[in-house]
């Protein structure tokens, strides 16, 4: 049986993780298609847009349920939770799948979805604000010398000082996908000499006053740069991009912000560097292992922030989501193209 690559008049969706139920309906209502959802059949949320969640232990009722909604299924609200890989062939019908992370390559290349079978979507640009509020709060928390006031406050200490200045500051952003342009966009507005990092050969619409260059620019850019804000996805290319050679290339005294995955910096080198002072602070998001172990000394380094891979995870999250599902399902009826589209060659 070949896979269909047009909607039915009447689409099925899909919906495979826990979603608020006034956007369940209005997916129904706007799209005027029917879901198929059952919150008992998918992860419990542990928190507010909680897409992984606490898995529930399937009897065999519930998962002929969960295999004939697959079945049934011509588009998805995220990936089967409970065998992505066998998805496609659970899923004969199914022809697009939206996902609700932005990096999804690792992800789909581990379980086979990357073939070109199953037109796949990111969710890349939904979590740019807030994950440019967080680099840019990061960044303030040690520019601002927080740490010592919120010391001095436990003390009941009362001692004038001098703090530092973000203005003015070189900020090097590696990585303008709709993420790091948020970052560049925003660092750029509070007065600081931004550096967009992209690919060779692409063009970004950035600011008019950040400068782009590429990553074969790299090394020239990073002993200049205060502060380094990482947002690129993992890929092939990307793993390990800033080894401890870049690391020892930063200026001391240097700030730097991962909102891209641990695996791009080495963070052997980075704690290193950060327990001996020389660079300034660290304000991390993700890491190479997750959760990060107990005894990774990054929990107490005084210089770091650690954030439990949540940066991204806004109280609206959900809506944008499923804003950017309304947009692709309706470019998808009508043979537009769709925003976001993952390209198996470049691994998001």
């Amino acid at each position: 049986m070949n896979r269909p690559t047009t909607l039915p008049d009447r689409p099925t969706v899909l919906i495979s993780t826990y979603l608020e139920p006034h956007l369940v309906e209005r997916i129904a209502t706007e799209l005027s298609v029917e879901v198929l959802y059952d919150p008992a059949l998918l992860p419990q949320p542990r928190y507010g847009n909680d897409h992984g969640g606490v898995r529930p232990e399937l009897d065999e009722e519930a998962e002929r349920r969960w295999l004939d909604m697959l079945a049934r299924a011509d588009v998805a609200f995220d990936f089967d939770w409970r065998a992505p890989s066998l998805m496609t062939a659970n899923a004969p019908r199914l022809i697009w799948v939206q996902a609700t992370s932005a990096g999804i390559g690792a992800f789909v290349q581990r379980h086979g979805l990357d073939t070109g079978e199953v037109v796949l979507t990111t969710a890349a640009g939904t979590h740019a604000v807030p994950l440019a509020e967080f680099a840019v709060g990061g960044v303030l928390h040690f520019v601002k010398d927080i740490p010592r006031l919120q010391a001095h406050q436990r003390e009941h200490h009362w001692e004038r000082h001098v703090s530092g200045q973000l203005a003015g500051r070189r900020v090097t952003v590696v990585g303008l996908g709709a993420i790091g342009r948020k970052v560049a966009e925003t660092f750029d507005a509070l007065g600081t000499d931004v550096t967009g990092v992209g690919r060779v050969g692409g063009s970004y619409a950035v600011p008019a006053g950040v400068r782009v260059v590429s990553t074969d620019d790299l090394d020239e850019v990073l002993p200049s740069s205060d502060v380094l804000v990482l947002a690129v996805p993992l890929t092939a290319e990307t793993d390990g991009l800033v080894d401890a050679g870049r690391v020892a290339a930063l200026p001391p005294g240097a700030i730097v912000v991962n909102i891209a995955r641990g695996p791009v910096i080495d963070e052997s080198a980075l704690t290193e560097g950060l327990g001996s002072g020389r660079l300034g602070g660290a304000v991390l998001d993700v890491f190479e292992v997750e959760p990060l172990p107990t005894d990774s000394a990054l929990w107490d380094l005084p210089n770091v922030l650690v954030s439990p891979h949540s940066a991204s995870t806004a109280a609206v999250e959900n809506e944008v989501l499923v804003e950017l599902f309304i947009d692709n399902f309706r470019r998808l009826r009508d043979g537009e193209p769709l925003v976001n589209r993952y390209r198996p060659d470049l691994g998001y």
